[in-house]
């Protein structure tokens, strides 16, 4: 696990909370991962942040859930995808994950998967496309 990833876990008290920046819950902090918010990690090299592991181009994610759900959104529904990273570039600004932003994400979500909900995996044409545990997040209404 990378150290900022490590500083971003207890910066956020997440292994206390027990969800992550859009409102997924873990049970163990090797779930998460690092997703970059800002800068693409395939364009980090180009605009010379390495390989653009910094706080302020990061959320930490369910890697499992959130994190590979997320990357659904954003190939399928670029406008969703651009929201919900809005959400969590202002929980990174204020230090903090704010209950608004993870219900405006949850909300989102739920029109994602009111829109999308028929659709199936490429790899697998019997399996759905939004999996039964992205739609497990905390605050939903």
């Amino acid at each position: 696990m990378k150290d900022v990833t490590k500083a971003m876990i207890q910066i956020y008290n997440l292994k206390e909370l027990g969800y992550d920046f859009m409102g997924y819950d873990f049970k163990n902090i090797k779930q998460l991962s690092f997703h970059h918010l800002i800068v693409p990690r395939k364009d980090c090299e180009a605009v010379g942040i390495g390989n653009g592991y910094l706080f302020w181009n990061g959320a930490i994610l369910v890697q499992k859930t959130s994190h590979d759900y997320l990357h659904i959104v954003e190939r399928i529904d670029r406008d969703r995808f651009n929201y919900i990273t809005t959400q969590m570039i202002t929980e990174n600004q204020r230090n903090e994950l704010i209950y608004e932003c993870l219900v405006k994400i949850s909300d989102c979500l739920d029109g994602f998967e009111r829109e999308y909900s028929s659709l199936h995996s490429k790899k697998n044409v019997n399996a759905p496309l939004i999996k039964e545990e992205y739609t497990r997040r905390l605050f939903k209404r």
